[in-house]
């Protein structure tokens, strides 16, 4: 990442930038395509500007805490080499908000720019929306779009808050202080939910009634599995954590299309888990995706799979 940095303070970076791609909007805003990084990969916005020129059209910073905090005990990231997969529990490591702000408040990346938002680990889930409307609160005059996070595996009991019960009140709050945010500002700032991948059709229809009702612009269908699809018996397979990478992708696509089926058109849908080619990324178009993100993919293919998911892409109807 300090090699990426130093690469692109020099102008080299922009040897490696693909082709623009076909403009895309969503959410009220214009991406230059539709191709993302996923969340996890620069959690303290510190690369972002230099990932960017790689040629995404946008870039998804955090998972970022009110609090500064260390994430779980290392080692906490495996390699599956053979599967082209991840397992990770790095818990929200990250230097907190106020840090992240100071690193995106005079940006010049000219991509689209989203942050992600959790919770500290040490916060009771009955006051997680504190942490939520704390993090908002702070990221609104900066950030093109919001993602809550509420499905890492990581954080004990976050995934708690997909529930019904916790899932509407959230939004609600959420939902509000936004309106007051976006009178405060005059701008207003989209919200994406970034839900599990190991959910059961009545909380698909939950979530999608609960993000329809409360206003919201955007699902991110997947995070992680905790489920171990082929992977069984590789090293390394049975650590905790969340899998990502190529066996995600056949179970993210179908959380994905459940969850175009029970939304409106007015509320996107941003397809991650499982990208490691471009036809991934078409794949993901397929089900009912706007926008597209990857992670573990590049770290197996490199920054080449942003052009290769670009050009597959701009083949399509993509609009």
């Amino acid at each position: 990442m300090e090699g990426l940095r130093l690469a692109h303070q020099l102008g080299a970076s922009r040897t490696m930038c693909p082709p623009e791609g076909k403009k895309v909007q969503c959410m009220g805003l214009s991406f230059r395509n539709a191709v993302g990084l996923a969340a996890g990969v620069d959690k303290n916005a510190d690369y972002f500007e230099a990932l960017g020129a790689l040629g995404f059209g946008f870039v998804e910073v955090g998972t970022v805490t009110p609090r500064p905090q260390p994430g779980n005990p290392k080692p906490r990231i495996f390699r599956l080499p053979a599967a082209e997969a991840m397992i990770n529990r790095l818990g929200f490591n990250n230097k907190g908000v106020d840090y992240l702000v100071q690193r995106v408040r005079n940006h010049r990346y000219n991509g689209v720019l989203g942050i992600n938002i959790g919770k500290n680990f040490d916060t009771p889930i009955e006051r997680a929306v504190e942490d939520y409307l704390h993090c908002l609160d702070k990221v609104f005059p900066y950030a093109d779009y919001v993602t809550v996070n509420i499905s890492s595996p990581n954080t004990e009991d976050l995934r708690s808050l997909q529930s019904e019960s916790a899932l509407g009140p959230l939004l609600a709050q959420l939902s509000e202080r936004r309106a007051a945010l976006a009178d405060q500002h005059e701008r207003f700032v989209p919200i994406a939910v970034k839900v599990a991948p190991d959910l059961e059709p009545e909380a698909v229809h939950a979530i999608a009634e609960a993000v329809d009702e409360h206003g919201m612009d955007a699902v991110i269908a997947t995070n992680t599995t905790v489920d171990r699809p082929g992977v069984t018996g590789m090293d390394h397979a049975d650590e905790s954590g969340g899998l990502s990478g190529k066996p995600l992708k056949s179970r993210s696509n179908e959380i994905l299309k459940a969850f175009r089926q029970q939304l409106p058109d007015h509320v996107a849908m941003i397809g991650v888990g499982g990208i490691t080619q471009g036809q991934d990324a078409a794949d993901k178009v397929t089900a009912g995706a706007k926008l597209v993100q990857f992670y573990t993919g590049m770290v197996y293919r490199g920054p080449e799979l942003v052009g290769d998911c670009i050009k597959a892409l701009s083949s399509r109807a993509v609009s």
